[in-house]
């Protein structure tokens, strides 16, 4: 802790930390709202590209999270953010139900290939457009590179399997926007105005969330739910600041030791 400045900011995973699917994590909520009686500013930044962030938003408060849509900084969004800049027409491998936070994005005559969690896409054919896209210079975007994430039936793959396929394929490199990318949690600490000595990230892939955010200057708490598998803390280089059992461990820790 030497050299920090007070917390001002608490980053948030949501799939994995907060709820997994259509269930929240027992006594999340009542946790949430214990840190939003605190003085310190909330963030829910999440690399999920399975739904929209108004599809997102409507799950989680359905599930009584007291969050806004404004709080929530996606992978999605960042991804959106570049092809604006770069001025790419996409051939989107999404999920359908992610396509809305893309309105207005040209994806007339794709000449780059941006990839996230698409089960429903990720057939040969598809992917092997994507592969002769991508030999033909079209950059190659992904949304993020998780190995796997947590569903109510067991680990499944994540887009990260994927990306490295058309990488390896490809004799490419990616460019990577969700997390664990320095970028991303820079952005959205800027939303809320504070530097990355001045917050804690809380999440339950120690790599992404807890490695990324470490790498950002920020502290790490990995929980061990969701994803969390025996031994995730050693995968990381600074091991997490904590390693606690659950968010509202993490809260209470936050609560009691760094406010």
């Amino acid at each position: 802790m030497a050299g920090r400045r007070a917390l001002k900011a608490v980053l948030i995973d949501l799939s994995g930390t907060l709820h997994i699917e259509d269930t929240a994590v027992p006594g999340a909520q009542d946790a949430l709202n214990r840190l939003r009686q605190a003085s310190v500013a909330v963030k829910f930044v999440t690399n999920t590209t399975k739904e929209s962030k108004r599809i997102l938003l409507e799950r989680l408060q359905q599930l009584n999270f007291d969050i806004q849509e404004k709080e929530i900084f996606t992978s999605l969004s960042a991804a959106r953010s570049l092809l604006e800049q770069k001025q790419h027409r996409p051939l989107l491998l999404v999920e359908d139900s992610t396509l809305e936070d893309f309105t207005g994005i040209d994806t007339s005559e794709p000449n780059a290939v941006v990839i996230g969690l698409a089960p429903d896409h990720f057939n040969y054919q598809t992917l092997n457009r994507a592969f002769r896209m991508i030999l033909d210079g079209a950059p190659l975007i992904a949304i993020h590179k998780a190995r796997y994430y947590k569903r109510k039936d067991g680990l499944a793959l994540g887009p990260g399997p994927f990306v490295t396929g058309l990488e390896y394929a490809a004799d490419c490199k990616a460019t990577v926007v969700g997390k664990p990318e320095k970028a991303f949690f820079t952005q959205a600490l800027s939303d809320v105005g504070c530097s990355p000595s001045e917050a804690v990230m809380i999440g339950d892939d120690a790599r992404d969330d807890v490695g990324g955010a470490q790498n950002a200057g920020m502290l790490g708490i990995l929980v061990r739910t969701g994803k969390y598998r025996d031994g995730d803390e050693k995968k990381t280089d600074p091991p997490p600041y904590l390693t606690c059992n659950s968010f509202p461990d993490a809260v209470e820790h936050i609560l009691q030791n760094l406010l």
